[in-house]
């Protein structure tokens, strides 16, 4: 009877297994994480969810599950190949690496360098009223800006789950509601929180998916790669 109910169980969706992904699991070795792995040793606590990697071809966002010492793997949106070399943006820290094993989405990257995760959590110890800033992907682009009644067409520098940087703006703007729409991205509201030199940093009410900001960031580095073979010929 329980063999014949175990059977009918429906299998778990993306949407339901997506919990078990909200927190990374930090690891006391040096070994890369395996695919589907299942740790006995101790770990350290949950902190880290999204970190940049950075290839030939650009940059894209990553959502790591396990980190070790030694490397971590992830959730990935742009095609990788095994063998890649690639750098990662952990925090404040550039790490170098390569891809050693993929599977459906998920790879494993290998730190060329064993890194110190006691130090790289520490610098990232949540202080009193300190909110982490995410990762940000440098991106040239351009976006319409709201605010009031006012619309303006703004040169985008960097873009993160979090906000964005634009230019030009104007210092009035400080501290102003505004509504954002960067080429394909839906609209989005947000706050101008810095202002400097005409250029202004904006923060999201609500942050971007992963799912979304991969998606358009996939599209972008697409669009490049074709405008290339197309020189190329």
């Amino acid at each position: 009877m329980f063999g014949a109910f175990i059977r009918r169980k429906p299998a778990r969706s993306f949407e339901q297994d997506d919990a078990a992904f909200d927190s990374t699991t930090f690891s006391l070795t040096t070994a890369v994480p395996r695919p589907a792995e299942r740790r006995s040793d101790d770990r350290m606590p949950a902190l880290l969810r999204v970190a940049k990697l950075i290839t030939p071809e650009g940059e894209q966002l990553i959502r790591v599950r396990n980190m070790s010492a030694g490397g971590l793997s992830a959730e990935h949106g742009q095609q990788l190949s095994v063998g890649e070399i690639v750098s990662l943006e952990i925090g404040s820290q550039r790490v170098p690496a390569t891809v050693v094993w993929k599977r459906e989405g998920i790879c494993g990257i290998k730190f060329d360098s064993s890194v110190d995760l006691g130090e790289l959590l520490a610098g990232r110890k949540p202080r009193h009223g300190f909110r982490a800033r995410p990762p940000r992907l440098e991106v040239q682009c351009k976006a319409s800006l709201r605010i009031d009644k006012t619309y303006y067409t703004v040169d985008v520098h960097d873009l993160s789950l979090g906000g964005l940087k634009v230019e030009p703006i104007e210092e009035y703007c400080l501290g102003k509601q505004v509504v954002v729409v960067v080429e394909s991205l839906r609209p989005v509201k947000g706050e101008v929180r810095w202002f400097a030199d005409r250029k202004a940093g904006i923060v999201f009410d609500q942050p971007l998916k992963f799912e979304e900001l991969a998606e358009w960031m996939g599209k972008r580095l697409e669009m490049a790669s074709l405008k290339a073979s197309y020189k190329r010929d």
